[in-house]
């Protein structure tokens, strides 16, 4: 039946991306051919190109497919507060606790940025805007305390304050730095978004 043929289809495509994504981890990207891909997910190398053209677009498969926003946006949409710090805060906290829970994704975006240039942020863009944007456009009209009045503008500050934690967590890890970070080291990182390292005026 031609519903089974899709559903096995499918099945074999997340396979190939599945075997992609650790062998890129594992060795790189240049270093990772698709023979090798093929062999970890258990294909001959003729049935790979039955579902992707190229080891980039595998790659570019993975990155919009595997995005965690999937799991991401719900945990956003259902972050409670009364007022912006307490929403924003604890919509920062929840995606990094997800980011941090996989971390392949961070890693493969920074390949993503080293070996393309970003090139393929368009397709993740067109993917993932439509469904994250309305959020940041309902704070731009429900809450009256905001500085940053364009919702594009305050959806790619929350993202690029959440990958910058998120990078430099990596960076740090295993240094003296990393000893010395106080345990709300994250909590920290947030009020400095929201409010910046200056007192306010008395």
């Amino acid at each position: 039946m031609p519903k089974e043929k899709l559903k096995k289809g499918e099945v074999t495509r997340l396979a190939i991306e599945e075997a992609a994504i650790e062998l890129i981890i594992e060795q790189g990207y240049h270093a990772t051919s698709m023979r090798q891909i093929a062999e970890r997910a258990d294909l001959a190398l003729g049935g790979i190109y039955n579902h992707f053209k190229s080891k980039e677009e595998i790659f570019e498969a993975i990155i919009v497919d595997k995005h965690p926003y999937k799991k991401v946006l719900p945990l956003i949409l259902a972050a409670e507060g009364e007022t912006m710090d307490e929403f924003l805060g604890n919509a920062a906290r929840v995606v990094i606790n997800e980011l941090t829970s996989q971390p392949y994704y961070v890693k493969l975006l920074l390949i993503e940025i080293a070996e393309f240039n970003g090139a393929h942020g368009a397709s993740l863009i067109k993917e993932i805007a439509p469904k994250i944007l309305p959020v940041f456009e309902k704070l731009v009209k429900t809450r009256k305390d905001l500085r940053v009045t364009h919702p594009a503008i305050l959806m790619r500050s929350f993202i690029g304050m959440v990958m910058s934690y998120m990078l430099t967590e990596i960076i740090i890890s295993n240094s003296i730095l990393n000893k010395l970070m106080p345990k709300n080291a994250l909590d920290a990182y947030v009020d400095i978004y929201l409010h910046g390292i200056l007192k306010g005026q008395v």
